[in-house]
């Protein structure tokens, strides 16, 4: 027991961060499964860190009252930036919401008198307890596998494989676009709310460009061809760095060799039921 005490002390905060990190690829996730290349995750993540804090910090909100204004405020800019700009796909709508995550970050530090601006906000509350992270990422785990197996969940893949032939068959594409933006969002902001309140300190920069291309690839490595995927690949994304630690000015050059030769050799991500159906075959044939 004193050995787990010990474990805990020091690595609690990793441990955490696989669950906020899971929480966020599984929100992109969302959008990959239904053909939308959003890159407005890292932007929906601040939102919701942003707006639990306050509500924490200026209105004494209790804790379950501030996870749920982080996951409404990003839903509500989801729905008011999906109408017009999921009507774009492919490299237009990720250009288009990477748009809308600068737009979010330079508000953040234009209003300084609000959000601290490039100070960002200090002295949150350490309310995420290790029962917050693993329960929020059950829930979402769960919701996510009665949605695909869901009418919504087979319209998704309607969409994702065609979406014209999907709206042909009488899928309201546009309005399951929105949809999957919309959770997207909601999810993005449970984990920017838990970690916040995790880490005590929020800046802007924490929801830049880099954060959205590192969300995109925790799913791409994992693979998006089951909700495991993005969680193996956010698991593989934050414990290499620390994994590798010990060879300081080599660690970087490895991280990415690593990622590399994953992407090379899996292609569909570590996570490829097909690839391991496969190989379970092969092994049955053999013996």
């Amino acid at each position: 027991m004193e050995a787990f005490d010990n474990f805990w002390a020091v690595y609690s905060n990793l441990v955490l961060t696989l669950g906020t990190n899971a929480l966020l690829a599984l929100s992109i996730y969302l959008t990959l499964s239904c053909g939308m290349l959003a890159m407005a995750n890292a932007a929906f993540m601040g939102i919701g860190a942003y707006a639990a804090a306050l509500l924490t910090m200026n209105f004494d909100a209790p804790f379950a009252l501030a996870l749920a204004g982080g996951m409404a405020a990003p839903a509500l800019a989801a729905f008011a930036i999906g109408q017009p700009t999921l009507r774009l796909s492919g490299v237009y709508l990720a250009m288009a919401t990477l748009a809308f995550g600068e737009v979010v970050r330079i508000a953040i530090l234009n209003t300084e008198s609000v959000t601290g601006g490039a100070l960002g906000l200090n002295g949150i509350p350490p309310s995420t307890q290790w029962w917050h992270v693993a329960l929020g990422l059950a829930l979402v785990l769960l919701g996510l596998w009665r949605l695909n197996r869901s009418r919504i969940g087979r319209a998704f893949e309607a969409i994702k494989e065609d979406d014209t032939a999907a709206g042909l068959m009488g899928i309201d594409v546009a309005g399951h676009k929105l949809l999957a933006f919309v959770l997207g969002a909601m999810i993005a902001g449970l984990a920017g709310a838990l970690n916040a309140h995790l880490t005590f300190f929020i800046g802007p920069n924490e929801y830049g460009f880099d954060r959205g291309v590192e969300i995109l690839t925790m799913a791409i490595l994992g693979g998006i061809n089951g909700l495991l995927g993005p969680v193996l690949g956010a698991v593989t994304l934050t414990l290499l760095p620390e994994l590798l630690r010990s060879l300081n000015d080599f660690r970087l050059v490895i991280n990415g060799l690593i990622l590399v030769l994953i992407v090379l050799f899996l292609p569909q991500g570590v996570w490829d039921p097909v690839r391991l159906r496969q190989w379970f075959k092969r092994q049955g044939g053999r013996a």
